[in-house]
C-alpha cells in the first residue's frame, strides 16, 4: 500500500496540515499510523467529515475514557492516561522504558527502541494498557477479590515471573515478602485479611478520598501478591476514583519518595500522603481542564 505525508494529504484534502494531523491523532483518518514523529496515511484514505461543532462530548471523565476507548481515539484524554499512568506506574517499579518508548508502544503496537530493553518492561507495559481498560470499564462495579486477582493475572501474563514454579500469576503469593524493609501479611493470612479489608471498604457507603487512601495503605502492607502490588495498588486507586467521583491522580517519578515515605507514616501521619496525592491530584485537574473535563473534588 502506498502512503501520503501529511503534507500531500493537505494539498488533497485543502486542508491545513496542521488539521490533517489533528485527524491522525483522534482516529479519523482510517489506516494512518505514527512513525516516529511522522503520520503515514493510506493513498486511500478519505477526508474526514468534519465533527458538529454543537455535539457535545461527555463532561465527565468516566464517560468520556468509554466513548474515546471504545471510537479508539488518539490525542484525547484516554490516549493520554494510557501512556502517562502506565509509563510512571511502571517507573516507579524499576522500568527502564522512557516514556517516549511507552508512547510508541501504545500508538503502534512495535517496540521501535534504541539500544537494549528488557523483554519483561515491554510485556508488563502492554499488560498494563489492558489493565486499565479494565478499570475503565469495571470502574461502576464494586472492588471485588476476583477482580483484584483478574488485573495481577492480566499484568503478569508472559512475563519471566510467570514462568517460575513459585510465582502464582493471578493467586495470592506462595512465599513470604517485604516492602521497603518492612515485613507484610504471611502468606498463609492473606486471603483472610483480603477479604476483610474488602468487607470493610465496600460497608462505606460514601467513599472520601481519605477512605481511599487507607484502602490503599493496607492494600500495600499485606502486600498480597509475589509482585506487582504497587501496580495493582494504583490501577485500583484510579478505578475506585472514577467510581467514587474523586479526581484520579498519577504519582510521577518526582513524587515517588514522598509517596513512599507517605505509604510508611500512614498509620501516625496521614497528611504526609495525603499531602503528595492531592499535589498529583492538583496535577491531574490541569489535564482536566485542558480537555474541557468536569473536575469537582467530592
Amino acid at each position: 500500500m502506498k502512503y501520503l505525508s501529511v503534507a500531500d494529504a493537505a494539498k488533497r484534502w485543502g486542508l491545513s496540515e496542521r488539521s490533517v494531523r489533528n485527524y491522525c491523532a483522534q482516529g479519523r483518518v482510517d489506516g494512518a499510523f505514527l512513525m516516529g514523529k511522522t503520520w503515514n496515511i493510506p493513498e486511500t484514505a478519505q477526508k474526514p467529515d468534519r465533527l458538529n461543532k454543537h455535539s457535545e462530548q461527555p463532561s465527565d471523565l468516566l464517560s468520556r475514557l468509554k466513548v474515546e476507548k471504545k471510537a479508539k481515539l488518539h490525542g484525547g484524554i484516554y490516549h493520554k492516561i494510557q501512556i502517562d499512568l502506565t509509563y510512571n506506574s511502571n517507573h516507579i517499579e524499576g522500568s527502564t522504558l522512557t516514556h517516549d518508548q511507552t508512547r510508541y508502544i501504545f500508538e503502534t503496537n512495535t517496540i521501535g527502541a534504541e539500544g537494549t530493553v528488557k523483554v519483561d518492561d515491554v510485556v508488563e507495559t502492554a499488560n498494563h494498557f489492558t489493565c486499565i481498560d479494565m478499570i475503565i470499564d469495571s470502574a461502576a462495579y464494586a472492588l471485588s477479590e476476583s477482580f483484584i486477582k483478574q488485573l495481577h493475572a492480566t499484568l503478569k501474563n508472559g512475563t519471566s515471573d510467570s514462568r517460575q514454579d513459585w510465582f502464582a500469576v493471578g493467586e495470592y503469593k506462595r512465599l513470604p515478602n517485604e516492602v521497603g524493609g518492612k515485613e507484610t501479611t504471611p502468606p498463609e493470612r492473606v486471603a483472610a485479611e483480603m477479604k476483610n479489608l474488602l468487607k470493610e471498604y465496600n460497608a462505606i457507603e460514601e467513599k472520601s478520598f481519605d477512605d481511599l487512601l487507607a484502602f490503599h495503605y493496607r492494600f500495600e502492607s499485606i502486600h498480597p501478591f509475589q509482585d506487582g502490588n504497587g501496580r495493582v495498588g494504583r490501577l485500583i486507586l484510579f478505578k475506585e476514583c472514577l467510581r467514587n467521583g474523586i479526581v484520579p491522580f498519577i504519582i510521577t517519578d518526582d513524587l515517588k519518595m514522598y509517596y513512599y515515605r507517605g505509604l510508611k507514616e500512614w498509620k501516625t501521619e496521614r497528611g504526609y500522603l495525603r499531602d503528595t496525592c492531592l499535589t498529583a491530584q492538583d496535577r491531574f485537574k490541569k489535564v482536566l481542564e485542558y480537555f474541557r473535563i468536569d473536575c469537582e473534588q467530592k
